[in-house]
Parts: C-alpha cells; structure tokens; sequence
C-alpha cells in the first residue's frame, strides 16, 4: 500500500486535533474529488513500518485526539488490508483516542458482507472505527457549511452504535456548542 500525505495536527478531518493519513487508491473517481491524484494507487510512497512506527507515536501525543484515515478510500480492499496492522495498533497504543475514516462506499452496502469492498478484514477494521463519514463526493450536492463532509448525501456515522444495534445510526449534530454560556 502506497500513501499520499501524512497531516500531523489536522483539525478539518474529525474531532480535535487528529494525525491523518492520507492513503493512495480509490476506484471511485468523484467528479470534484479533492485529492484526485490519490486515486492512483503507485502514487506517493510505500507505508512502511517505520511510517507506521511515526503516526502511533504521534497519536500518542496528549494533544491529539485521534487518527483519520482518508484518501484514497482506505476501503479499497487492498488499502484495508494495508492498514489493518496499524488500526490494531493504534487501538492498542492509544486507548481513548477516537479513530476516524471517510471512504467513497457506503457503511451498509458496500461493506457488508457480499458488499463491493467486503473482505475477510472488513468487519474488523470496521470494530476499531468511531466513526465513518460514507458516501461518494457528489458536485452537484456540494455544500461548503457542512462539518466534516463534502456533500449533503455523505453520512457521519456512528459506527460502534451501528454495529451494536444492527442497523446504521448517523451523528446528526456534531460538535455543536454554544458560543456564550
């Protein structure tokens, strides 16, 4: 697995300061996509353990609040097995820090079983998430007010509650609070 970007003290990719790692192929190809020169997969460099070794360090960080994975499509079969030794790790290293990833495919379509982008690691990749931010980059629904997502039909979802409760849960307000108490 080859990846385009590491951002250490990212703010626009979830909640808190986060690390993100910005991982190289998607098949998807959104019209608009923000990082179209991730879609190819040989873009960027090899995600090597020492790469690896650098983002759980910096996660360890007590300013940060998470990692984020984006893209690309950490989906993408071959990126989940690329990235599965690292959410292993992360979740093991840094207890109590959340683990965000956005992906062009859909929580409870393309990642269950049978779905576009199962593989035999899906379901745990998806037992590490907090939250995913799920569907395609649509231009025509482009909506720049939106907190943590391109277009109004991308889901923030919650994904441990998902998974407990069988069925998806969307995060409808996100970090809300009030500006004078």
């Amino acid at each position: 697995m080859n990846y385009a970007n590491i951002k250490y003290f990212d703010i626009a990719n979830g909640e808190g300061v986060r690390t993100s790692l910005f991982v190289s192929g998607c098949r998807r190809h959104c019209k608009g996509c923000f990082n179209a020169m991730t879609w190819d997969f040989l873009f960027g460099k090899p995600f090597t353990k020492e790469i690896e070794d650098q983002i759980i360090e910096s996660c360890k960080d007590p300013n940060i609040a998470g990692l984020t994975l984006l893209g690309g499509d950490p989906f993408e079969p071959e990126n989940q097995r690329g990235l599965i030794n690292i959410l292993r790790r992360f979740k093991a290293e840094c207890p109590g820090k959340s683990l965000w990833s956005y992906s062009g495919y859909v929580f409870d379509l393309d990642m269950i079983p049978g779905g576009q982008v199962y593989t035999e690691v899906t379901d745990e990749m998806l037992s590490y998430l907090d939250v995913l931010v799920d569907g395609r980059f649509e231009l025509d629904l482009k909506d720049i007010t939106l907190r943590f997502r391109g277009s109004s039909n991308q889901r923030i979802i919650d994904v441990k509650k998902s998974l407990q409760a069988g069925r998806t849960i969307v995060i409808d307000r996100l970090m809300e609070r009030e500006v004078f108490d």
